[in-house]
């Protein structure tokens, strides 16, 4: 996951220094928001000038503004890497230009629906999902985001996501889990100490409060089968949710255990004649790892990690012992590999 660095979230350093220091721990981005009534386009040029004498990283501009398509000439003058449009405040019709060398993005505060990226999908490569008020630096991060993350990605499995809003060390790991793309940071990277921050926010969390339920995937999203399935209905479920594995349940909705395709995989190869109608419970992993809604990010880590094999996902249970969801690991995997 890359780390845009909100430069203006440190008002009280030289703009040059603050970009040595950044260059010096290799940031990824250089994150300048513009609010064309906050601010003068002027400011704005003179300040990317300074930065290219100095820096060869990536400038990822938003604009905030209600004609943003008025600064086509800017962007291209300066060659801006990525830009990105706030939705929320654009009044006129608008859609984006093709320049070379720019990527773009939508942004969208956390109340608007993510659904209206379907209106500039052509043209964008990312959304960027305002987790706290835009423009303004050291809110909270809003955890309805989480589920929203999913379901973007469900609906848009070829765009990138990027999140800029209170994200920390403890944010940054679970949206590394979600598979979000690249993160902003500002108060907490650029207003502390930077390499110590930066490696916070590149690292897995040690110490969070933060419940599993808050930014687990959801039952309802869930891979489910019952314990009298058949190898063929249970093959069906891992197909349909991509996850390489289903939970499964009893007739009272008490969990039972998890089936993986490497379960079912072994199963027939190690048996002849397999009969698909067959029920699957003779590849049930009925004491797999599990964790439960109320446990923390500590808890879950210290029940994942040193294990003598790699967890790739985990069924999340209440205490009833009933299924409320599952955490996937898929993505933090690919992202440390």
């Amino acid at each position: 996951m890359k780390i845009s660095a909100s430069i203006y979230s440190n008002k009280n350093m030289p703009l040059k220094a603050l970009i040595n220091e950044l260059d010096s721990v290799k940031i990824d981005m250089l994150h300048i928001d513009f609010n064309d009534e906050k601010t003068e386009i002027n400011k704005i040029e003179s300040d990317i000038k300074e930065i290219r004498k100095i820096s060869s990283t990536p400038i990822d501009l938003h604009i905030i503004s209600r004609n943003p398509s008025k600064y086509d000439d800017f962007i291209k003058r300066n060659k801006i890497e990525f830009v990105t449009y706030q939705l929320e405040n654009i009044s006129e019709e608008f859609s984006i230009s093709e320049i070379n060398q720019t990527s773009f993005g939508l942004a969208i505060t956390s109340n608007t629906d993510f659904k209206l990226f379907k209106n500039y999908e052509k043209s964008c490569d990312f959304i960027l999902l305002m987790t706290t008020t835009p423009g303004e630096s050291g809110g909270n991060f809003n955890h309805i985001n989480f589920k929203k993350i999913r379901d973007f990605k469900n609906f848009f499995p070829n765009k990138k996501v990027y999140v800029d809003g209170g994200v920390n060390d403890e944010i940054a790991f679970i949206l590394r889990i979600l598979g979000v793309s690249s993160v902003v940071s500002g108060s907490f990277l650029v207003k502390n100490n930077i390499p110590k921050s930066l490696l916070k926010l590149r690292s897995s969390v040690i110490h969070s409060k933060l419940k599993v339920k808050e930014f687990m995937i959801s039952r309802n999203e869930s891979p489910i089968v019952n314990f009298n399935s058949s190898l063929l209905e249970t093959l069906v479920k891992i197909e349909d949710y991509n996850f390489g594995f289903t939970l499964v349940e009893n007739e009272n909705k008490k969990f039972i255990g998890i089936v993986s395709m490497a379960d079912i995989r072994k199963y027939i190869i190690n048996n002849e004649n397999i009969n698909l109608k067959e029920n699957i419970e003779n590849v049930i992993n009925k004491n797999p790892i599990v964790i439960y809604d109320d446990d923390d990010i500590n808890k879950m880590l210290e029940t994942t990690q040193n294990r003598e094999f790699l967890i790739s996902f985990i069924p999340v249970l209440n205490k009833k012992n009933k299924i409320v969801g599952c955490v996937t690991f898929f993505n933090l995997i690919n992202s440390e590999s």
